[in-house]
């Protein structure tokens, strides 16, 4: 560009020369305005590209001036140039620039490790917490699904990024707090909900879901489910409160079936005088009825009240292998009359009990099972299986399930089982189940009644090694 304004300024020069000479063979005035104007077109040229060259050379000027102001120290000498003062000065600041720009790459490689560090750590918290943990985005997909929570509620390995309808498909109650949380934001603190799981057996759970805020504001709105198995829990409140109860009636009850049997013994002297002075036919029938009621009677009163005034433990060492198939053999006409088959298998440890009062209960679990098989029953089944077990505290326990192919208990009836004279039987005294709770509780241990996969009641029997 400069070397192009030079090359007009010399050929306008050329011009103003020529045209010079040309007036030089005309008159003196011509030939003297002729010069003034030359020489001021020199001038003006001259000015103009002083100006340019100002204007051009402004961006170095401003370029030499921030090199000057910059916070560069250069080892250089008075004579070097502009331009390599200024080629110096940005070099450094490259330089600079260059060095700083690798300290950000180590500072955002150092972020990214310590990012990675803090997820793997959170992601080891999650799977170390002893509780279950469930996660849910907006749109109710699982984000986060820890291995208690799985074990919970019967889900798979691939339980993350599954609806919760499908996650929680053994725990519909859940299902449906989860889905007014995302949809409402309600929090929920320890809710007590039935899950069942994968076999069938129901467990109880303790629940807290809470909201979670995402980005997007408050439409966008997730959800955190904390699970805890209370089923040991709920079932020892159960059986506390259940032995309140029955210590209560045993207390109120012994004084009574005391009266009872002294009564129910002159009522049964008095039948036995009507039958031997029964003069006809219909007068023995009848005497002999009543003598029958009556004895039927002092049994039950019998039964009464050796569970309201229990005998002390006398505890010696029991085989249950020995001890299920004994009472096996005692019930076995029982299962014949009523088409039963019976099954015993798993591992049978020995315990420390009492005998006696050991087989009076396991009599009882096995009558009930076989007789709560109906007619009309296909597949007519008592199952008793044996296994030892080991519980969060690291105590041993032999455990015993009576498994039978009946009805099942209603879940209305299933906390009231275990209390005297109730029965859902046409014959029975309902005192048997309630006589059997009683003893292994005292033994330490615990009976529960649930229903299994198949539709049938089981019991099982926990008892301390």
């Amino acid at each position: 560009m400069l070397a192009l304004l030079v090359g007009v300024f010399l050929v306008a020069n050329l011009f103003a020369v020529s045209l010079l000479g040309v007036a030089s063979r005309g008159t003196l005035a011509r030939s003297s305005l002729l010069i003034v104007a030359v020489v001021t077109t020199l001038v003006a040229g001259l000015v103009c590209i002083v100006l340019l060259l100002r204007w051009l050379l402004r961006p170095y000027r401003q370029l030499v001036g921030e090199a000057e102001r910059a916070p560069v120290s250069l080892s250089s000498s008075n004579a070097r140039n502009e331009a390599e003062f200024v080629l110096e000065t940005f070099q450094s600041v490259v330089a600079r620039l260059q060095a700083q720009q690798r300290e950000l790459e180590a500072l955002g490689a150092q972020a990214r490790a310590r990012a990675a560090s803090a997820e793997r750590f959170s992601e080891r918290i999650i799977a170390s917490v002893p509780s279950g943990l469930i996660a849910f985005d907006a749109e109710g997909q699982a984000t986060v699904v820890n291995a208690p929570a799985r074990a919970l509620v019967g889900a798979g390995d691939d339980a993350a990024g599954q609806h919760v309808r499908r996650v929680f498909n053994h725990a519909p109650a859940l299902a449906e707090m989860v889905e007014r949380c995302l949809a409402t934001g309600e929090l929920y603190r320890r809710e007590e909900i039935e899950a069942s799981t994968s076999n069938g057996r129901k467990r109880r759970l303790g629940a807290t879901v809470a909201p979670i805020d995402l980005e997007g504001g408050a439409k966008r709105r997730g959800a955190l489910c904390l699970l805890t198995d209370i089923t040991e829990v709920t079932e020892l409140r159960e059986q506390v409160a259940l032995k309140r109860n029955l210590e209560s009636l045993g207390e109120m009850a012994a004084g009574l079936s005391h009266e009872f049997k002294n009564a129910l013994a002159t009522l049964h002297g008095y039948a036995q005088l009507i039958q031997a002075y029964a003069e006809n036919e219909r007068g023995r029938v009848a005497s002999t009825a009543l003598l029958e009621e009556v004895r039927s009677l002092t049994e039950t009163v019998t039964a009464f009240l050796n569970f309201a005034r229990p005998q002390p433990l006398q505890r010696q060492d029991v085989s249950l292998n020995e001890l299920v198939r004994d009472c096996a053999t005692e019930l076995q006409l029982l299962f014949e009359e009523r088409s039963v088959r019976l099954l015993i298998e798993g591992d049978f440890p020995s315990v420390h009990a009492d005998e006696r009062m050991l087989r009076q209960a396991l009599l009882n679990l096995m009558r009930n099972a076989a007789e709560s098989i109906t007619e009309d029953k296909l597949e007519r089944r008592v199952s008793v299986r044996g296994a030892r077990e080991k519980d969060s505290a690291g105590r041993d326990w032999a455990v015993v399930e009576i498994t039978d192919t009946g009805t099942g208990i209603n879940e209305d009836d299933r906390e009231r089982i275990f209390i005297p004279f109730f029965t859902t039987k046409s014959k029975g005294h309902g005192i048997g189940l309630a006589l059997a709770h009683r003893v292994i509780t005292e033994h330490g241990g615990t009976l529960t009644a649930s229903n299994s996969g198949q539709g049938g009641a089981v019991f099982a029997l926990r008892l301390p090694l």
